[in-house]
């Protein structure tokens, strides 16, 4: 069981660095059986992310035949500005992803039955732009909704969405909650509460998840 972290250019650290560490101490309640590392559509390189060219290195090639986890983080940097003027604004790097190697990648790591798609804040939304979540349910970034519903998607008022394979988390911090409900949905709850125990933290909101009866309206 593997989950790959996939790292782009202008990636949010936080994004990565979250779940990242809940998988590895998940990995190590469940005896090892997880492993969990940094790659990139491209191979092994240090990767500048969009928050103060803080790098992190990617030791592998995003393979999409591995079975577990492949997650996709958003992007750092300014919401606003012109990118006329050289502003490498969030918008302008997640629609930069679908111009790289990674798209047919994640195309076939959808194709896989075997791999679950996990994306945090833009992450959705960069995969999205690219077209590869229409039809869809999901959600990202709240200031990003309007976007991800425009690319024919079908947004979520949660903090993390439960599509099959396809399980995708709001803003930043909601990355500890992918990672822990990640755990909980693969390995059960008593991995997911040793780990939520460890790191003193509590999940937020009810997981989105498809079937069950819709509200009556009141």
């Amino acid at each position: 069981m593997n989950a790959q972290f996939v790292l782009f250019d202008g990636f949010d650290p936080l994004d990565v660095i979250g779940p990242f560490e809940v998988l590895c101490a998940g990995s190590q309640a469940a005896g090892g059986d997880l492993v969990v590392e940094l790659v990139s559509a491209e191979g092994p390189r240090t990767v500048v992310s969009g928050l103060q060219g803080l790098t992190l290195q990617a030791t592998a090639a995003l393979d999409p035949d591995k079975p577990g986890f492949v997650v996709i983080p958003g992007a750092a940097g300014p919401v606003d500005g012109d990118p006329d003027d050289g502003v490498q604004t969030v918008p302008v790097l997640l629609a930069r992803v679908g111009e790289t190697a990674l798209i047919p990648l994640m195309a076939r790591a959808f194709a896989n039955p075997g791999v679950t798609v996990a994306t945090v804040c833009g992450g959705s939304l960069a995969l999205a732009m690219a077209g590869l979540l229409e039809g869809r349910t999901a959600v990202t970034h709240v200031l990003g909704n309007d976007v991800l519903e425009a690319t024919g998607v079908t947004v979520a008022a949660a903090r993390v969405v439960d599509d099959g394979d396809l399980v995708s988390a709001g803003g930043v911090t909601s990355g500890l909650d992918l990672g822990l409900y990640l755990l909980e949905r693969h390995y059960g709850s008593a991995i997911a509460l040793a780990v939520q125990a460890l790191f003193e933290y509590e999940r937020r909101g009810t997981v989105w998840t498809r079937g069950g009866r819709m509200p009556v309206a009141v």
